[in-house]
């Protein structure tokens, strides 16, 4: 339960700096910075649990390794920068 909760954890954070890159790069993302933390926390999340065991598998590491947890990171980077884009595009067109 606990690891559970430190994988959640670590993918919404590195999906807020996921989120937060992405924003600041590219100008069609750019919305306020509330709006764009949720995003990249949310997407963290998501991509983290999609992207997470499969980059730790090919790491060749076991649940609640190093290469999960690398895994994790990666994994809630890169869905955090997707869902702050997608959020960008949508709520940038007023």
């Amino acid at each position: 339960m606990e690891s559970m909760i430190v994988n959640i954890v670590v993918q919404a954070i590195s999906g807020m700096v996921g989120g937060g890159i992405v924003g600041t790069l590219v100008k069609q993302a750019a919305v306020a910075l509330v709006p764009r933390l949720i995003a990249g926390a949310l997407g963290g999340i998501g991509g983290g649990m999609a992207l997470g065991p499969v980059i730790g598998g090919l790491l060749g590491g076991d649940a609640g390794g190093m290469a999960s947890i690398l895994g994790d990171i990666v994994g809630g980077a890169a869905g955090g920068g997707v869902l702050t884009a997608i959020a960008g595009a949508v709520l940038g067109k007023k």
